[in-house]
């Protein structure tokens, strides 16, 4: 059995106001053996790399390497646009050495209801995936359920938007009510490559040009919550 701990600390500033809620990196970012073109950060995998969408919305010219230099680029943008990263799962167990999140077993979950709590310019969360079992959208389900609250629709176009009231800790200096807003964004992960196929504004935009693939279909969708 493969102990799959996450690697690193969620990036979260006093300023953040978006917060990116995925599940886990592939596991060899936790045992550091990267590929030549990981970046040894949040979402550094290159390939099916959410940067790969975000450099291609701002023309950032980021790097793809192993480098100081590609963690500082990455850094510095999700500064700049007030953007912190915050993946729901500690850790997990594996039969399978992979990046499966129906692999994960035994999943031990960060609470993001008290960094919500503590990061009071936070009000919107993008998951990188919608509620399929084990995806972050579902596991934050739960975590809100046992605070008594739950996510209620506010769109159900994709990516699907929801919205709750935060439950106020005990300890937190913010007492007034927040509502945050969701927003499950489709997955980098090629698996989601097949329902983006069966997606009626796919196949639209596919019939127009035939050039049109599952990458650009991302791209218009993040470009509205990565601008």
């Amino acid at each position: 059995m493969f102990l799959h701990k996450h690697p690193y600390l969620p990036f979260i500033q006093p300023d953040t106001e978006k917060l990116i809620v995925g599940t886990l990196p592939p596991p060899r970012f936790s045992t550091g053996v990267l590929l030549e073109k990981d970046v040894d950060f949040c979402y550094g995998s290159y390939y099916n790399s959410l940067w790969l969408y975000i450099d291609k919305i701002h023309n950032l010219n980021l790097k793809y390497d192993n480098s100081t230099e590609a963690i500082t680029q990455r850094k510095e943008f999700l500064m700049k646009h007030k953007i912190g990263v915050c993946d729901i799962v500690e850790s997990c167990e594996r039969t399978k050495i992979d990046a499966s999140d129906l692999g994960m077993k035994n999943v031990i979950l960060r609470n993001l209801i008290l960094y919500l709590n503590e990061f009071p310019n936070i009000s919107t969360l993008l998951f990188t995936g919608g509620n399929s079992k084990n995806g972050p959208e579902y596991f934050f389900r739960k975590q809100l359920k046992s605070y008594g609250q739950k996510l209620e629709l506010i769109s159900n176009e994709i990516p699907r938007i929801h919205q709750f009231v935060l439950p106020v800790a005990e300890t937190s200096k913010e007492k007034t009510e927040r509502i945050i807003k969701t927003v499950s964004l489709t997955s980098v992960s090629g698996a989601a490559n097949i329902s983006i196929s069966k997606n009626p504004i796919y196949q639209y935009l596919k019939s127009k040009n035939s050039n049109f693939n599952t990458f650009d279909f991302r791209l218009l969708q993040y470009a509205e919550y990565f601008n």
